[in-house]
């Protein structure tokens, strides 16, 4: 293909808006308007964006019941010459979205695959979500009672936040499993509507999140992102049983303040908290030896001026 925005024999895998339509890149949109065609999960949803960017590419439905029956089409044209984007309806494709096994298939086939980064519902609200440290993600849950409340003790032994995808239909089962599963005091956020006029976010412990439900007929409309904190105690051990190792290894080669500044690097925990254990491990070493430390120049980075974590 001549123009310059796109590669021929090229797959892009391009994500789009989650709610409001001037949420695309301007990468995105001259990929769009440059390749051959667009494969997309619903072409009527995916005309409102186009019509609405001005792009008149042909597009044709790539979706899950017919994902694996046309990817050798794809593969063919693409072996022409020919390029194509993949969308979803909302978001990054492949992300609990059709596109996975197009993108295998094109892959082994030797094609190229570029990534056009841009909107996830994932990552939206983790961004207003106010998480440190590693995130677990679940995607859909399954429907079946059952095999959700397996899944929840599944992703709970992974000792971590993590992150579901949910529909409204389903969205006060699964608050009733987190509440019979979890600890009530655990922190649970709720994303919904994300970029669209009618977006909240709300951060509340499990067992307020039945009553809040409740409130308004409002609250279980929409699309969803549940995020559900690690609990206290888990975030403690998690830095007990990873961090601190870590720390401590690296004390034995290099001053405190770099040994601190690296172990942060390697496990993500907090730079306060690794102070606070180097601190003490330095304290004990002072007494067992009868000495005094004494030496408090490597902690002059530990916060800024006002007492903040950095």
């Amino acid at each position: 293909m001549s123009n310059s925005s796109v590669d021929p024999a090229t797959l892009y895998v391009v994500a789009t808006p989650i709610g409001n339509l001037a949420d695309i890149t301007a990468r995105a949109c001259a990929v769009l308007a440059a390749v051959d065609g667009i494969l997309a999960e619903d072409t009527r949803v995916s005309a409102t964006l186009l019509r609405h960017h001005g792009i008149a590419t042909p597009v044709s439905a790539l979706h899950q019941h017919n994902e694996a029956r046309r990817g050798a089409r794809i593969i063919e044209r693409l072996a022409a010459g020919e390029s194509f984007a993949l969308i979803s309806d909302a978001g990054t494709p492949g992300i609990s979205d059709p596109g996975a096994h197009l993108v295998r298939e094109v892959r082994a086939a030797g094609h190229t695959i570029v990534p056009i980064p841009g909107p996830s519902a994932l990552t939206a609200a983790l961004s207003v979500a106010g998480i440190e440290g590693p995130v677990l993600f679940a995607g859909f849950l399954p429907a079946r009672a059952a095999a959700r409340q397996a899944s929840i003790k599944t992703f709970e032994s992974a000792r971590l936040a993590w992150v579901v995808y949910e529909s409204p239909h389903r969205l006060v089962a699964l608050v009733d499993d987190l509440v019979a599963s979890l600890e009530p005091t655990r922190a649970v956020i709720i994303a919904r509507e994300l970029t669209k006029r009618f977006e909240s976010v709300v951060r509340l412990p499990i067992a307020q999140l039945p009553a809040w439900l409740a409130a308004d007929s409002n609250h279980v409309r929409g699309e969803f992102v549940v995020v559900i904190e690690a609990c206290a105690q888990t975030a403690a051990d998690e830095i007990g049983t990873t961090a601190f190792p870590v720390l401590d290894v690296l004390l034995e080669e290099l001053s405190l303040a770099q040994a601190v500044r690296l172990a942060q690097k390697i496990t993500g925990a907090r730079r306060n908290d690794l102070y606070a254990h180097a601190l003490q491990r330095q304290h004990a070493a002072g007494e067992s030896t009868g000495e005094s430390t004494g030496d408090t120049s490597d902690t002059a980075d530990n916060a800024d001026a006002d007492g903040t974590d950095r």
